[in-house]
Protein backbone atom coordinates (compact mmCIF):
# COMPACT_ATOMS: atom_id res chain seq x y z
CA UNK A 1 0.00 0.00 0.00
CA UNK A 2 2.87 2.40 0.73
CA UNK A 3 4.11 2.10 -2.86
CA UNK A 4 0.73 3.29 -4.11
CA UNK A 5 0.91 6.20 -1.66
CA UNK A 6 4.32 7.22 -3.01
CA UNK A 7 3.23 7.01 -6.65
CA UNK A 8 0.19 9.15 -5.89
CA UNK A 9 2.35 11.74 -4.10
CA UNK A 10 4.69 11.83 -7.10
CA UNK A 11 1.77 12.56 -9.43
CA UNK A 12 0.47 15.22 -7.03
CA UNK A 13 3.84 16.96 -6.62
CA UNK A 14 5.40 16.51 -10.06
CA UNK A 15 2.57 15.55 -12.38
CA UNK A 16 4.07 12.17 -13.23
CA UNK A 17 5.19 8.93 -11.58
CA UNK A 18 8.29 7.91 -13.53
CA UNK A 19 11.43 6.84 -11.67
CA UNK A 20 12.86 10.36 -11.50
CA UNK A 21 9.69 11.70 -9.91
CA UNK A 22 9.56 8.76 -7.51
CA UNK A 23 13.16 9.36 -6.38
CA UNK A 24 12.41 13.03 -5.77
CA UNK A 25 9.28 12.04 -3.85
CA UNK A 26 11.22 9.65 -1.65
CA UNK A 27 13.54 12.51 -0.70
CA UNK A 28 10.81 15.04 0.09
CA UNK A 29 9.61 15.73 3.60
CA UNK A 30 6.42 13.95 4.53
CA UNK A 31 7.27 10.73 2.73
CA UNK A 32 9.10 9.23 5.72
CA UNK A 33 6.06 9.97 7.90
CA UNK A 34 3.89 8.12 5.38
CA UNK A 35 6.17 5.09 5.61
CA UNK A 36 6.14 5.12 9.42
CA UNK A 37 2.34 5.39 9.42
CA UNK A 38 1.90 2.41 7.08
CA UNK A 39 4.38 0.39 9.15
CA UNK A 40 2.45 1.26 12.32
CA UNK A 41 -0.84 0.37 10.63
CA UNK A 42 0.56 -3.03 9.55
CA UNK A 43 1.81 -3.77 13.07
CA UNK A 44 -1.51 -2.72 14.57
CA UNK A 45 -3.47 -5.00 12.25
CA UNK A 46 -1.21 -7.93 13.12
CA UNK A 47 -1.55 -7.27 16.86
CA UNK A 48 2.07 -6.24 17.26
CA UNK A 49 1.27 -3.45 19.68
CA UNK A 50 4.86 -2.87 20.94
CA UNK A 51 6.16 -2.43 17.39
CA UNK A 52 3.23 -0.20 16.51
CA UNK A 53 4.10 1.99 19.50
CA UNK A 54 7.72 2.19 18.33
CA UNK A 55 6.62 3.30 14.85
CA UNK A 56 4.29 5.85 16.40
CA UNK A 57 7.04 7.38 18.55
CA UNK A 58 9.61 7.40 15.74
CA UNK A 59 7.14 9.21 13.51
CA UNK A 60 6.58 11.82 16.21
CA UNK A 61 10.28 12.29 16.97
CA UNK A 62 11.77 12.11 13.49
CA UNK A 63 8.97 13.62 11.41
CA UNK A 64 7.04 15.79 13.92
CA UNK A 65 3.92 13.88 12.90
CA UNK A 66 1.50 12.35 15.43
CA UNK A 67 -0.97 9.79 14.11
CA UNK A 68 -2.91 7.66 16.57
CA UNK A 69 -2.35 3.93 16.33
CA UNK A 70 -5.99 3.26 15.56
CA UNK A 71 -6.30 5.76 12.70
CA UNK A 72 -7.34 4.07 9.44
CA UNK A 73 -6.88 5.45 5.92
CA UNK A 74 -7.38 3.67 2.62
CA UNK A 75 -5.03 3.56 -0.38
CA UNK A 76 -3.51 6.88 -1.37
CA UNK A 77 -2.67 8.46 2.01
CA UNK A 78 -0.42 11.43 1.12
CA UNK A 79 1.35 13.72 3.57
CA UNK A 80 2.52 16.56 1.36
CA UNK A 81 4.31 17.95 4.43
CA UNK A 82 4.24 16.19 7.78
CA UNK A 83 5.39 18.81 10.28
CA UNK A 84 2.78 19.50 12.92
CA UNK A 85 0.20 16.99 11.66
CA UNK A 86 -1.95 15.53 14.45
CA UNK A 87 -4.54 12.82 13.73
CA UNK A 88 -6.66 11.16 16.38
CA UNK A 89 -6.59 7.38 16.65
CA UNK A 90 -10.34 7.07 15.98
CA UNK A 91 -10.27 8.89 12.63
CA UNK A 92 -11.45 6.95 9.58
CA UNK A 93 -10.53 8.08 6.08
CA UNK A 94 -11.13 6.80 2.58
CA UNK A 95 -8.82 6.72 -0.42
CA UNK A 96 -6.67 9.53 -1.79
CA UNK A 97 -6.44 11.82 1.22
CA UNK A 98 -3.96 14.70 0.77
CA UNK A 99 -2.75 16.50 3.91
CA UNK A 100 -0.60 19.61 4.25
CA UNK A 101 1.43 20.59 7.33
CA UNK A 102 -0.04 21.70 10.68
CA UNK A 103 -3.33 19.89 10.01
CA UNK A 104 -5.34 18.57 12.96
CA UNK A 105 -8.03 15.90 12.64
CA UNK A 106 -9.26 15.55 16.19
CA UNK A 107 -11.95 14.24 18.45
CA UNK A 108 -14.63 16.00 20.46
CA UNK A 109 -16.17 14.04 23.32
CA UNK A 110 -14.49 10.87 22.08
CA UNK A 111 -16.01 11.20 18.61
CA UNK A 112 -13.80 11.76 15.57
CA UNK A 113 -14.34 12.82 11.95
CA UNK A 114 -15.04 10.49 9.04
CA UNK A 115 -13.48 11.35 5.69
CA UNK A 116 -14.67 10.07 2.33
CA UNK A 117 -12.50 9.73 -0.81
CA UNK A 118 -10.49 12.40 -2.66
CA UNK A 119 -10.04 15.02 0.06
CA UNK A 120 -7.49 17.81 0.33
CA UNK A 121 -6.74 19.49 3.68
CA UNK A 122 -4.83 22.75 3.40
CA UNK A 123 -2.06 23.93 5.70
CA UNK A 124 -3.23 24.57 9.24
CA UNK A 125 -6.74 23.20 8.69
CA UNK A 126 -8.62 21.81 11.70
CA UNK A 127 -11.32 19.14 11.35
CA UNK A 128 -12.90 18.50 14.73
CA UNK A 129 -15.64 16.32 16.16
CA UNK A 130 -18.20 13.78 14.91
CA UNK A 131 -18.52 15.20 11.40
CA UNK A 132 -18.37 13.79 7.89
CA UNK A 133 -16.42 15.19 4.95
CA UNK A 134 -17.89 14.12 1.62
CA UNK A 135 -16.14 13.07 -1.57
CA UNK A 136 -13.83 15.47 -3.42
CA UNK A 137 -13.90 18.04 -0.62
CA UNK A 138 -11.23 20.74 -0.37
CA UNK A 139 -10.54 22.45 2.94
CA UNK A 140 -8.74 25.78 2.77
CA UNK A 141 -5.70 26.78 4.79
CA UNK A 142 -6.38 27.47 8.49
CA UNK A 143 -10.07 26.59 8.15
CA UNK A 144 -11.83 25.18 11.20
CA UNK A 145 -14.40 22.58 10.17
CA UNK A 146 -16.94 21.64 12.82
CA UNK A 147 -19.93 20.65 10.64
CA UNK A 148 -20.56 18.11 7.89
CA UNK A 149 -19.29 19.08 4.43
CA UNK A 150 -21.20 17.90 1.32
CA UNK A 151 -19.65 16.21 -1.70
CA UNK A 152 -17.70 18.50 -4.04
CA UNK A 153 -17.50 21.44 -1.65
CA UNK A 154 -14.61 23.81 -1.07
CA UNK A 155 -14.75 25.26 2.44
CA UNK A 156 -12.78 27.89 4.29
CA UNK A 157 -12.90 30.30 7.21
CA UNK A 158 -13.48 30.08 10.96
CA UNK A 159 -15.84 28.35 11.35
CA UNK A 160 -15.63 26.89 7.86
CA UNK A 161 -18.37 27.62 5.36
CA UNK A 162 -18.93 26.48 1.79
CA UNK A 163 -17.14 28.76 -0.69
CA UNK A 164 -17.68 26.79 -3.85
CA UNK A 165 -19.43 23.68 -5.12
CA UNK A 166 -18.08 21.41 -7.86
CA UNK A 167 -19.65 18.51 -9.68
CA UNK A 168 -18.05 15.18 -8.84
CA UNK A 169 -15.62 13.96 -11.49
CA UNK A 170 -14.09 10.54 -12.18
CA UNK A 171 -10.60 12.06 -11.86
CA UNK A 172 -11.19 13.26 -8.30
CA UNK A 173 -8.88 16.04 -7.15
CA UNK A 174 -6.80 15.72 -10.30
CA UNK A 175 -9.64 17.13 -12.40
CA UNK A 176 -8.83 20.52 -13.91
CA UNK A 177 -10.69 23.54 -12.66
CA UNK A 178 -10.76 24.76 -16.26
CA UNK A 179 -13.77 22.51 -16.82
CA UNK A 180 -15.82 24.56 -14.38
CA UNK A 181 -17.95 27.32 -15.94
CA UNK A 182 -16.53 30.78 -15.53
CA UNK A 183 -18.72 33.72 -14.49
CA UNK A 184 -19.99 35.88 -17.32
CA UNK A 185 -17.89 38.96 -18.02
CA UNK A 186 -19.50 42.09 -19.40
CA UNK A 187 -18.01 43.35 -22.68
CA UNK A 188 -19.62 46.78 -22.37
CA UNK A 189 -17.07 49.57 -22.64
CA UNK A 190 -18.00 52.60 -20.52
CA UNK A 191 -17.88 56.04 -22.07
CA UNK A 192 -15.48 58.70 -20.87
CA UNK A 193 -18.29 60.39 -18.91
CA UNK A 194 -19.31 57.22 -17.08
CA UNK A 195 -18.41 56.65 -13.45
CA UNK A 196 -16.98 53.30 -12.42
CA UNK A 197 -18.06 52.13 -8.98
CA UNK A 198 -16.04 49.28 -7.50
CA UNK A 199 -18.45 47.11 -5.49
CA UNK A 200 -17.94 44.98 -2.46
CA UNK A 201 -16.32 41.57 -2.88
CA UNK A 202 -18.57 38.99 -4.50
CA UNK A 203 -20.62 41.44 -6.64
CA UNK A 204 -20.35 42.29 -10.32
CA UNK A 205 -18.73 45.48 -11.52
CA UNK A 206 -21.41 48.10 -12.23
CA UNK A 207 -21.23 50.91 -14.76
CA UNK A 208 -23.37 53.88 -13.72
CA UNK A 209 -24.97 56.43 -15.96
CA UNK A 210 -23.55 59.97 -15.78
CA UNK A 211 -24.87 61.76 -12.72
CA UNK A 212 -26.96 64.92 -13.11
CA UNK A 213 -24.90 68.10 -13.20
CA UNK A 214 -26.50 69.41 -9.99
CA UNK A 215 -25.42 66.30 -8.03
CA UNK A 216 -21.85 66.64 -9.25
CA UNK A 217 -21.65 70.17 -7.78
CA UNK A 218 -22.79 69.05 -4.32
Amino acid sequence: MIWGDILLKARWCYGRDDWRAVVKTLLTDGTAAMVWYRAMQWCQRHRLAPLAMVCNKLNAILCQCIIGRGAEFGPGFVLIHSQGVVINGQVRGGSRIFIEHQVTIGAERDQSPRLADDIFLGAGAKVIGPIHLGRQVRVGANAVVVKDVPDGATVGGIPARVLRMRSLTPDGLFASDAAAPEPAVSTTVPSADSELRFPQEGHDLLVNEPAPFEEVLR
